[in-house]
C-alpha cells in the first residue's frame, strides 16, 4: 500500500494555512499576505514592501497618531444576513466592502480578511490635503536648513504635496535657534509636532524633559521649566526628527549630508559594541550616527560615545616613529624604529620581558599578540581594565569594546589578573622590558613615570601622544578604531567588525601590520601575511570559537558566537515593552 496522500485529499487553500499556523490573512493593495495577529498596519504594509509615508510614527516607539500622514483606505467583509452564507472570491477569501473614510496605519491592527489600501483617490487626497496643512506654517528655508538631504518633509512633499501653496495669510513665528541643551539645538518654526522626541525621552531615555506648551496654531515643543535636555542620549532626538527641528551642535552647519560617505561599523567606547554609521569626507569623519541592530543597540546611542571622535585628527595624534634621544623624542623611519625595537627586546631576556594589551585591540591584533609573546618566549601578558559605572541602558560598566573576545583569543577567564604581578615586577626590577600596546598606564593601570623610568626599554604603540608615551624608548603610532578593519566580540558574545572609513593620520599604521612587522623583525622570517582577511583565517583555525568563520561572514549585524548570559539593559526594556503590545519594535 502507497506511503503517498491520498489523491483524493482536499488540499488546503493558503487561508486556511495561515490560520493553522496563527496568521491572519491581509489583502494589501490587492495581494493577499499572511501576518502575525497583532500588527500594526503600517508594519503589514512595510513588509509586503508598500511604503506608507508617516512623520510621527517610529517602531521603538508608541504610535500616537498626531501626524495623520499614514491615512489608508480599509475594507471587511460585509456582515451577512442571519443564514446567509459570506460572499467568496475563487481562491475562498470573502469579499471586502471599503469604508468610504481613511484610517491611521500606524494605530490599528490588522484582523482576518482585511482590506488595506495604500492608493487610490481616496487616500491621495487625504495625503495631500495632509501634507498642505503641515507645509502653512513651515518656513521656506531648505537651501539652508541643516536637515535637507534627509528630511522626511522635503522628500514626502514632492511626492504627496500640491506643488503650490493656497496659504495666503502671515505665517505664525515661533521660536528659532533656541539651545535647549548643551549638545543639542531647536527650531521650534520648522516642528511639525510628531512628538516622536518627546516620546523617545518618555519612554527609551527615561528623563521626560520635553513637552509641548499652547494650544493649536501656536503649539510650542519645550523643556520642562528649570530644565535641560542634558541627557547622554539627548542626540538620539536629532536622528529621529523628521525635520530639521532638532539639530546637533556638533555637526550644525558642518558639511551637506550628500557629500557625506557611510561606513557601517561599531562603537569602541564600552563592551556593548553599538552599531554605527561613520559618516565621512576627505578623510574627515564628520559625524557618528547609530545604526540598527535589534540583538546590540536597537536604533539608539549615547551622545558621550558618539562624539568620541574629534581625536582623530587632534593636536594630541601621533603621526610618525618616534625615538627617545636622551631626554628628546627624534621622528625616525619605520623600519629603523622596527629594527631598534627587535634589537632591544633581544638583548633582554625573555624572563624579564612583559606585554601590556589593550581590551580595545581587535581579536585579530589580541592573536598577533599572543604570537609576539610566543615569539618572545614570554608569559607575562595582561590587559588594563577599564571600569566605570553603567548607565542601566546602552553604557556598559566595562568600558572595554573586547573583553570577550580577548578570553576567547588568548584562552584566558581573566585576561586582567597578571597586571598587578607585571606592575610589581617593573617596580622590584624583575622586568626589564616592558612592551605597551594601546593603552596608558600611567593613566589608566596605576604605573608611575618613576615605575616605567626604571625600565631598560620600554616599546609603546598608541594613537594618541600620552604620559605613558613621554617615557617610552620607542613610540610607534597606530590607527584609530575608524581607520581600521577588524573584529571584536561584544559582553553579550556577539562577534562584529570594525570597518575603515578614513585612512591613518600621517605615517601611522593598522595596530595588526605593526605586531605583525615585530614578529618579523624578531623572528627573520618572511612575510606571508598581506590582509587582514589572513590573519582572521589563521584566528578561524586555531580558536575554536571563530571556527569556519570569515571577516566577510560576520556581516553588518555580526553573529553570535558564545553565550555569556550578559544582558544590555536597553534591549530587556524595549522587548518587555513590544511584548506588552507598546510597540512594533
Amino acid at each position: 500500500m502507497s506511503d503517498t496522500p491520498s489523491a483524493t485529499a482536499e488540499l488546503k487553500l493558503p487561508k486556511d494555512q495561515a490560520t493553522e499556523k496563527g496568521l491572519v490573512n491581509v489583502q494589501i493593495d490587492g495581494v493577499w499576505h499572511q501576518f502575525p495577529k497583532g500588527t500594526r498596519m503600517i508594519e503589514a504594509c512595510r513588509q509586503a514592501q508598500v511604503i506608507v509615508p508617516h512623520y510621527c510614527y517610529h517602531p521603538k516607539l508608541s504610535s500616537p497618531g498626531n501626524c495623520r500622514m499614514c491615512l489608508v483606505q480599509m475594507g471587511m467583509p460585509p456582515r451577512p444576513t442571519p443564514g446567509q452564507e459570506p460572499q467568496r472570491d475563487e481562491n475562498g477569501y470573502e469579499i471586502i466592502g471599503w469604508i468610504p473614510r481613511p484610517v491611521i496605519a500606524c494605530a490599528n491592527t490588522i484582523g482576518e480578511n482585511m482590506g488595506i489600501r495604500t492608493t487610490g483617490e481616496l487616500v491621495e487626497k487625504c495625503r495631500e490635503g495632509v501634507m498642505e496643512f503641515l507645509l502653512i506654517n513651515h518656513p521656506l528655508d531648505c537651501p539652508i536648513c541643516d536637515q535637507a538631504g534627509e528630511c522626511r518633509l522635503q522628500e514626502q512633499s514632492v511626492q504627496h504635496g500640491r506643488g503650490v501653496s493656497r496659504f495666503v495669510d502671515m505665517k505664525v513665528k515661533k521660536p528659532k535657534n533656541v539651545e535647549i541643551g548643551p549638545r543639542i539645538r531647536l527650531d521650534d518654526e520648522r516642528c511639525i509636532m510628531c512628538s516622536r522626541c518627546i516620546r523617545f525621552m518618555d519612554e527609551v531615555a527615561g528623563d521626560p524633559v520635553l513637552g509641548f506648551t499652547q494650544r493649536g496654531a501656536h503649539t510650542t515643543l519645550t523643556v520642562h521649566p528649570d530644565r535641560l535636555l542634558d541627557s547622554n542620549y539627548s542626540l538620539n532626538t536629532a536622528d529621529i526628527c523628521p525635520v530639521g527641528a532638532l539639530t546637533s551642535n556638533d555637526f550644525r552647519f558642518q558639511m551637506r549630508v550628500w557629500f557625506l560617505k557611510e561606513t557601517p561599523s561599531i562603537d569602541v567606547n564600552c563592551g556593548t559594541g553599538t552599531n554605527i554609521t561613520i559618516w565621512t569626507r576627505e578623510n574627515k569623519i564628520h559625524r557618528i550616527t547609530p545604526r540598527l541592530n535589534d540583538e546590540v543597540n536597537s536604533a539608539w546611542m549615547p551622545d558621550s560615545h558618539r562624539l568620541n571622535f574629534h581625536y582623530i585628527d587632534g593636536e594630541a595624534r601621533l603621526t610618525e616613529p618616534l625615538v627617545k634621544s636622551g631626554s628628546r623624542h627624534l621622528p625616525e623611519t619605520w623600519a629603523q624604529a622596527l629594527a631598534s625595537a627587535a634589537a632591544e627586546i633581544k638583548a633582554i631576556p625573555a624572563a624579564q620581558t612583559a606585554i601590556i594589551a589593550s581590551g580595545r585591540m581587535t581579536n585579530e591584533e589580541l592573536f598577533l599578540t599572543r604570537a609576539l609573546a610566543a615569539e618572545i618566549g614570554t608569559s607575562q601578558l595582561a590587559l588594563v581594565p577599564r571600569l566605570a559605572e553603567a548607565d542601566a541602558l546602552l553604557i556598559a560598566a566595562d568600558r572595554n569594546p573586547n573583553t570577550t573576545g580577548a578570553k576567547l583569543v588568548l584562552g584566558v577567564e581573566e585576561p586582567y589578573w597578571k597586571l598587578n604581578s607585571i606592575r610589581d615586577g617593573v617596580r622590584n626590577g624583575s622586568i626589564k622590558s616592558l612592551i605597551v600596546l594601546g593603552d596608558d598606564l600611567i593613566t589608566d593601570a596605576d604605573f608611575t613615570a618613576e615605575d616605567l623610568g626604571k625600565l631598560d626599554f620600554l616599546l609603546q604603540t598608541s594613537v594618541l601622544a600620552n604620559p605613558t608615551a613621554e617615557q617610552a624608548h620607542i613610540v610607534l603610532p597606530s590607527a584609530a578604531f575608524a581607520e581600521k578593519r577588524g573584529s571584536m566580540v561584544n559582553l553579550a558574545g556577539r562577534l562584529q567588525r570594525l570597518n575603515r572609513a578614513v585612512e591613518p593620520q600621517g605615517q601611522a599604521h593598522d595596530d595588526w601590520e605593526i605586531l605583525r612587522d615585530l614578529i618579523l623583525a624578531l623572528s627573520g622570517g618572511k612575510n606571508e601575511v598581506y590582509h587582514i582577511e589572513d590573519v582572521f583565517k589563521a584566528l578561524a583555525e586555531n580558536v575554536s570559537a571563530f571556527n569556519g568563520l570569515t571577516l566577510s561572514k560576520i556581516g553588518h549585524q555580526g553573529a553570535q558566537i558564545a553565550d555569556t548570559g550578559y544582558q544590555i539593559p536597553l534591549l530587556a526594556n524595549e522587548r518587555a515593552r513590544k511584548a506588552a503590545g507598546l510597540i512594533n519594535g
